[in-house]
């Protein structure tokens, strides 16, 4: 499979502080960066801006296409464009950002060079083939072979723990334990205890010593997902064990050496977060010494129909997922992400094929060529327009028309044996016998 052109950067651009205490400081954007580019006066920005009205992280840049999208990321003072504060903006080169006190123009080059990507369907159990997902590969090839912190951020969804779980099984700790903590799914007093673990005693409840996740994954990985919900007291006591290597139980009076990989993920922006204080910058550098970018499934549809027929695979459908389904399926927003399509396609294997889409979906059939036979289909089609129905009761006459010739042709070729007929047609018997019922 190719990626979609919507995932291709076209030309590169070029973003140079032209006024200001940084003045001819520049960066260029070619597209193949894993993440998005960073702007501000932290030394830890890709662009850096020593400007004391410029925020530590001030906005962000990547390539989309032949535009360039800015976003802010919660800066004190704003990113203006054109004497307008925004929060987002795509550009088309010529502009001049204003930051603080300092002036970065944007400039496109049509003729830049998009560094290609390798080809591949995948890192591990980590799924795609679009440009998107490619780009990441030889980050996290690299990052599987190495012992630093990785934090991974990304929607609900979009596979962060399946990323996790894939550096690991791809590195040295392979053989090691791997463990999960999720910190939202853990009560807030309850959060020190299954992170360091406790005595016997520590607490109302604590009947018995007990490893917390540290120890548990002492010599191999522990991933924390959620790292952006973690309440900001227990900050100062993560860093500490992460730089230390070391913890203390609730309730102990004793260090524990602990040698633990450390991957973390994040649904939130956590450059937002450090700007806005509900986050410690000091443990945002400790674990983000290398950070990988998951893109929404809307940002990878090259990936749908692979992902889909994975999945369909896995949930125990027969042969490959029908081609109606697939078109559906990638012309879903899919706000769920990867999570959502493998829940649709189990429920298209168990149940049968999902509801038909949404009234203003449904595809337009194009007119008929001057001198063309008329076919029955467009003879229904007139038939149906000229009763002057309302839209929803004439497409369901077409939807109907069009499952009681395909049932009637499917159980002509398959000597009227059904569940031939239903394997045939990539639903479940029950779902096929009950659109026979329906339309017969």
């Amino acid at each position: 499979m190719q990626a979609l052109v919507a995932d291709m950067p076209d030309g590169t651009f070029t973003l140079t502080v032209t006024s200001g205490p940084s003045a001819g400081s520049r960066v260029v954007l070619d597209g193949s960066s894993p993440s998005a580019l960073l702007v501000g006066k932290s030394s830890a920005c890709d662009l850096t801006v020593e400007d004391l009205e410029v925020s530590r992280r001030h906005f962000s840049a990547e390539i989309v296409g032949r535009r360039l999208k800015i976003t802010d990321l919660a800066s004190t003072n704003g990113t203006h464009l054109g004497g307008v504060v925004i929060k987002e903006a795509l550009l088309g080169g010529g502009e001049t950002l204003r930051i603080g006190s300092s002036d970065i123009t944007v400039e496109r080059s049509a003729r830049g060079v998009n560094p290609p990507v390798p080809a591949g369907d995948g890192f591990g159990r980590m799924l795609g083939v679009s440009r998107a997902m490619r780009r990441l590969y030889p980050l996290c090839k690299k990052l599987a072979a190495a012992s630093v912190s990785v934090l991974i951020e990304g929607p609900t969804g979009a596979g962060k723990e399946v990323l996790a779980e894939a550096l690991h099984e791809q590195g040295p700790l392979a053989d090691k334990p791997f463990v999960v903590f999720d910190c939202t799914a853990v009560p807030a007093s309850l959060v020190e205890s299954e992170l360091f673990g406790h005595e016997r005693g520590a607490f109302t409840g604590a009947i018995a010593a007990r490893k917390g996740v540290f120890e548990q994954a002492d010599g191999g990985t522990l991933f924390i997902d959620e790292i952006g919900d973690l309440d900001i007291a227990l900050q100062p006591k993560l860093l500490r064990a992460i730089e230390r290597g070391e913890i203390r139980r609730v309730g102990g009076d004793r260090t524990i050496k602990v040698s633990t990989r450390i991957l973390s993920a994040t649904r939130r922006n956590l450059d937002h977060e450090v700007q806005a204080g509900r986050f410690r910058d000091d443990l945002f550098h400790r674990l983000a010494v290398a950070r990988i970018e998951l893109p929404p499934l809307a940002a990878r549809r090259g990936d749908i129909a692979l992902l889909a027929s994975r999945f369909w695979t896995q949930a125990g459908g027969l042969g490959v997922p029908p081609a109606a389904l697939i078109a559906r399926w990638s012309a879903d927003p899919w706000p769920g992400n990867v999570r959502e399509l493998r829940n649709a396609v189990t429920r298209a294997v168990v149940l049968g094929e999902p509801p038909a889409p949404a009234v203003d979906e449904a595809p337009v059939a194009p007119p008929p060529a001057v001198g063309t036979p008329a076919s029955p289909t467009s003879d229904l089609i007139e038939s149906i327009l000229a009763s002057g129905v309302p839209l929803a009761q004439a497409r369901a006459q077409v939807i109907d028309e069009l499952e009681r010739r395909y049932i009637e042709d499917v159980l002509r070729k398959h000597g009227g044996q059904i569940s031939a007929a239903a394997a045939a047609s990539g639903i479940a018997r029950r779902h096929f016998q009950r659109i026979k019922a329906r339309v017969r």
